[in-house]
């Protein structure tokens, strides 16, 4: 298992069944057997930036400086 493939692995998921990348991750993770204190290793910089403004989102981490857009 790579970064490459789990990415390819997740973001596939997020698009099959219209989830979020939590969710996605989780699914992932199932499918193939692998423990969710292990997927760090396997987080590529552009599913976690994803994953951190979905977190940002739902309020689960402070926003960051963002513009305020109406």
């Amino acid at each position: 298992l790579t970064k490459e493939r789990f990415t390819k692995l997740v973001e596939r998921v997020v698009n099959e069944h219209k989830s979020s990348y939590m969710d996605a991750i989780i699914h992932a993770c199932e499918n193939i057997d692998l423990d969710l204190e292990d997927v760090r290793k396997y987080i590529a910089p552009a599913i976690k930036d994803k994953l951190e403004a979905e977190a940002m989102h739902l309020n689960y981490l402070p926003r960051g400086n963002t513009l305020p857009v109406d």
